[in-house]
């Protein structure tokens, strides 16, 4: 009954700044305006809200007899006028249809909303109401909205290994600057750096849209167990082949290259090390690819590995850092 109420005072409050736009005077409407945009991007369930409270406005609209009738003479018969507006809205002659938008409005309505974040060297396991299961990487930021027409997960940063609960009336997807991704239920991982967008599936069928193509019907790519996909910011997509075991394998300590940019490579360690590597000249060394699997807790091993995989040479300074030059 509580949340039920919520609503109705979210409406309430939507029709009262929507009424003052059109009431009262040019500063106050103005006023009122923005205090209505402010609000609607405040939370999703304000902008639900506005969005029932001004199709009510608009069912209640007499604009195609303004050619026939006078407009009030005073600004006060404009406010009652405004005012004998808001209340049809939500008065008898409305509740059947108030009663529709509130109850679609309850249906849109979040079921649950989680912010995730983990910090340097940091990992993060979280169980979704759904029955599915995140496991979050170092420096990842994240967000997940669980609707009961769908599951979305929105990530700005970092690498999310998901175990999505199948369920064919809830497609999960999750979205990114570059791209989104959609599942029903699957094994895969998500990756969102600076040098753009990686898919790797263990398990069932994945769906990716570059992100210029979001709203088209047909996916750029539809990926199987063992196929992965990366979508650069520059907007070139490379096809990859992959072993299952190593989705998400962070979890189990180690992290897996395979034809990756040293820059990324060097970026993900910097993820758990407590003194940093530094590329001296990002620029030469940005064509460097690495393959391999590396322990976290051996950082040392994967440092000595360097100078013998690739033309490089691996300086330590004094403060404990660690330096890495073309050769």
């Amino acid at each position: 009954m509580k949340a039920e109420m919520t609503e109705r005072k979210r409406l309430e409050y939507a029709l009262l700044l929507i009424a003052r736009q059109h009431g009262a005077s040019t500063e106050a409407a103005q006023v009122a305006a923005e205090a209505l945009e402010r609000w609607r991007a405040s939370e999703p369930a304000n902008e639900l809200a506005a969005q029932a409270a001004m199709a009510g406005w608009a069912q209640t609209d007499g604009s195609a007899l303004q050619g026939d009738m006078p407009m009030p003479a005073t600004q006060s018969a404009r406010a009652q006028q405004t005012r004998r507006r808001a209340l049809s809205v939500l008065g008898v002659a409305g509740v059947a249809g108030l009663a529709g938008m509130l109850g679609r409005w309850h249906w849109l309505q979040p079921l649950e909303q989680i912010a995730l974040h983990t910090g340097h060297g940091q990992q993060l396991s979280r169980h979704l109401a759904d029955g599915s299961q995140l496991d979050l990487a170092p420096g990842t930021d994240a967000s997940v909205v669980l609707y009961r027409q769908r599951r979305e997960i929105h990530l700005r940063q970092g690498e999310i290994r998901l175990d999505v609960a199948h369920d064919a009336q809830r497609p999960l997807e999750v979205h990114t600057a570059l791209g989104r991704v959609r599942v029903l239920g699957t094994v895969f991982s998500v990756a969102f750096r600076p040098t753009g967008l990686q898919v790797s599936v263990a398990q069932g069928r994945v769906a990716v849209w570059q992100q210029a193509r979001m709203a088209d019907q047909y996916p750029d790519a539809m990926l199987g167990a063992g196929q992965g996909l990366r979508i650069y910011a520059g907007g070139e997509l490379a096809h990859y082949s992959l072993n299952v075991s190593d989705v998400g394998a962070w979890r189990e300590g180690w992290l897996v290259f395979d034809r990756t940019p040293l820059t990324e490579v060097v970026a993900r360690w910097n993820d758990y090390l407590a003194q940093s590597m530094m590329l001296d000249d990002g620029a030469s060394l940005q064509s460097l690819r690495l393959t391999g699997s590396f322990k976290l807790r051996e950082p040392a091993i994967f440092i000595a590995s360097l100078s013998r995989s690739l033309p490089v040479r691996v300086e330590q300074l004094a403060d404990g850092r660690t330096v890495i030059r073309r050769r």
